[in-house]
């Protein structure tokens, strides 16, 4: 097991960027010497740029809180851990769903947070992300400490990936062991969404070339897959907490941005849910954001000082 050097190490990370960030108001860049990140909220209800204490106050209101990252920002990831933080100070529970884990190993997530196996063990046989020790333990570590479930919302990768090769038809051929990974019901519309997929992956939808068309409608199916797998344990999850709790999903930008994919099928599973979408715009200069470039995104842009 590793030592607590590394989790001190982020505490004192997101420490530094909540100090920061509850100092910033208006249109000023929050800084202060020597810190390793800055943050800036912008309210796009409202087209202003607002204190990291209005912001999380705001966002505590709500039921669901979904998370867009950048998977390669360190920024980012502060931030993530400095709201996870802000919401317990908060909300009496918090559920945290993780893109990250598959739902094949909530059993190991589950032990390690109840104290039955070591960390090693839990990282051999869970699959981690890369950087999983700077990126996601913090917030594993946090709710670990204040006793909050973590969900493993994710499909399996191998399943999606048997998506994206035969299309959803290979649901009907899977045993009941790996059906149980999946959602148990599936929606996958030509809508924004898919013409939003469509574009990210070179415009080949339907309508293009055959071959590339078929590619990528088979990938659109895929994506569906994780997005209902990631909604369903989620909104699951949230239900079975006590009474009162606030659940916070991180996954992927395009997951959940422009309130589609994942947050969207959250909020057909539980109609009514109070929601609000956050997604993270890492940027060279923090003094000057393009916020009209990114406005239709979210409820929330969260400019984070892009790594040099």
């Amino acid at each position: 097991m590793r030592s607590l050097s590394s989790l001190r190490a982020a505490l004192l990370l997101t420490a530094s960027l909540l100090s920061t960030a509850c100092a910033s108001g208006g249109g000023h860049v929050a800084t202060t010497p020597g810190s390793p990140a800055a943050l800036r909220v912008y309210h796009v209800k409202s087209k202003q740029f607002v204190s990291f204490t209005q912001f999380a106050n705001d966002i505590a209101s709500n039921d669901l809180v979904f998370f867009g990252e950048n998977h390669d920002d360190p920024a980012t990831h502060a931030a993530e851990h400095a709201v996870l933080a802000a919401l317990g100070e908060r909300r009496p529970h918090v559920v945290l769903s993780l893109e990250m884990f598959e739902r094949d190993v909530q059993p190991l997530l589950d032990q390690y947070l109840a104290g039955t196996i070591s960390e090693a063990n839990f990282l051999a046989g869970s699959r981690p992300w890369d950087r999983y020790n700077t990126d996601y333990r913090p917030m594993v570590e946090l709710a670990r400490v204040r006793g909050w479930p973590v969900v493993a919302s994710n499909v399996p990768r191998r399943l999606a990936s048997a998506v994206g090769r035969a299309s959803l038809t290979m649901l009907d051929t899977l045993n009941a062991g790996d059906r149980r990974y999946m959602a148990r019901e599936h929606s996958c519309p030509k809508d924004a969404y898919y013409t939003k997929f469509v574009a990210a992956m070179g415009g080949h939808g339907a309508g293009g070339a055959s071959g590339s068309s078929s590619m990528t409608d088979r990938f659109y199916e895929a994506q569906c897959v994780k997005d209902e797998a990631m909604a369903e344990a989620l909104v699951a999850a949230w239900r079975a907490a006590p009474s009162g709790s606030i659940a916070l999903h991180v996954d992927g930008a395009f997951h959940s941005d422009y309130g589609l994919g994942t947050a969207e099928r959250a909020r057909r599973r539980a109609p009514g849910v109070k929601s609000v979408v956050l997604t993270a715009v890492p940027v060279k200069d923090l003094g000057k954001p393009d916020v009209a470039a990114h406005s239709d995104k979210a409820d929330y842009l969260l400019f984070t000082r892009a790594p040099l």
